[in-house]
């Protein structure tokens, strides 16, 4: 597996199988933290729109009025390899920097971010984040209760799994100005459609439709992860991977033949 997650693989059916699973225990956090990054300032400062504008001719400025970030208060929720990267660039802004995290790290902590629970995550932060796993914990952690706990002009961020928010819940959030924008690299029923190329045949996912049209969201196809220095680091973690599992193979055939 050339990813970290494993939600997409039958665990039960490896096992049943008798297949041996290897996987990327890691890349460059930098790549995806800075996609989550990206998203946000193309999103707060209307980039998407002005660039399409100035393409067409158009370089009135009416209705671009965007958010410093500086000042803000910026939630993390998962701050693992990635979620720290992303909450030191956000100190880096000037923020102020909350985390919801199982295992608070003395070295963000020392850096400037503050712990918190999930609650005050919510109910404080100008802009959430997410960067946790998809486990049973976080299915949807972001629904329509969760929601509802959010400043009016919140921005939420998505480029770690696509069911950690329930979809409809954010855009019926949108609609009804209870959530500023929504910036995602990843959608919960993506599998059919990103990576690939659908500029010429219709899309049946009404969900997706109305969330790649919608005129607060801002959706890229799960490219967090595609930058040269995350696909060279990749490339040697599954090297070493190979390598590790043929040598371990190899002892074993080399014991059994002294046996």
């Amino acid at each position: 597996m050339r990813c970290m997650g494993l939600d997409n693989v039958d665990l039960k059916a490896v096992a049943d199988l008798g297949i041996t699973l290897l996987q990327v225990p890691g890349h460059s956090p930098y790549s995806v933290a800075e996609q989550a990054v990206t998203l946000l300032l193309g999103l707060v400062r209307h980039l998407p729109e002005a660039n399409h504008r100035v393409r067409t001719g158009n370089f009135a400025i009416d209705g671009l009025m965007g958010n410093d970030l500086h000042g803000k208060t910026v939630g993390v929720i998962g701050a693992g390899r990635i979620g720290k990267v992303f909450a030191r660039i956000m100190l880096g802004f000037g923020c102020k920097v909350l985390a919801y995290d199982l295992r608070p790290d003395p070295r963000l902590i020392e850096a400037g971010v503050q712990y918190c629970l999930l609650s005050d995550i919510l109910t404080q932060s100008d802009i959430i984040s997410l960067h946790c796993p998809l486990t049973p914990l976080t299915d949807t952690i972001i629904d329509v209760y969760s929601l509802s706990a959010l400043k009016p002009n919140a921005i939420l961020i998505n480029t770690a799994r696509g069911r950690l928010v329930d979809t409809k819940a954010v855009l019926n959030a949108l609609d009804a100005d209870q959530l500023g924008g929504y910036a995602a690299d990843v959608y919960e029923q993506e599998w059919p459609y990103f990576h690939y190329n659908y500029s010429t045949k219709p899309i049946a996912d009404d969900l997706l439709n109305r969330l790649r049209s919608h005129p607060k969201v801002l959706l890229t196809a799960h490219q967090g992860f595609l930058t040269e220095e995350a696909l060279r680091q990749m490339a040697r973690n599954l090297l070493n991977q190979f390598t590790f599992y043929a040598n371990q193979q190899m002892m074993m055939v080399t014991k059994a033949s002294m046996c």
